[in-house]
């Protein structure tokens, strides 16, 4: 898969995952009426924004490891019940595609593949 393929559906995922933590913590299915703070748990997403529509590598390789932990989340959360499942599966499939996504894209973009790429 090409590398602005890869950054396009990253951005778009990236975007997804931080317009549903941003909705399901502050009205949605908060933990409290009113919104919670963990509507917080948007912000490390926030943080990579830039740095992955500007393709950097590096936002790229941290990112694949923070996102596992909205996997996770999504993973425990999924068996709440109503509607809070349903937000939960649904940040779990944004999680995994964007962990895909981040994962290739960073190992496509590594120096030692640009090198490979040029000799040939």
């Amino acid at each position: 898969m090409r590398t602005d393929v890869l950054s396009t559906l990253s951005s778009i995922l990236l975007v997804a995952l931080v317009v549903l933590c941003v909705l399901w913590e502050g009205w949605l299915a908060p933990l409290r009426p009113g919104g919670s703070w963990m509507i917080l748990k948007a912000l490390p997403l926030m943080a990579a924004l830039f740095g992955v529509l500007k393709g950097r590598r590096y936002t790229y390789q941290w990112l694949s490891l923070v996102v596992l932990l909205y996997l996770t989340e999504g993973i425990v959360r999924a068996s709440d019940p109503g509607l809070v499942g349903v937000l939960a599966m649904i940040e779990a499939v944004l999680a995994t595609a964007l962990f895909l996504c981040a994962a290739f894209y960073a190992r496509l973009t590594a120096p030692s593949r640009q090198r490979k790429e040029g000799a040939s």
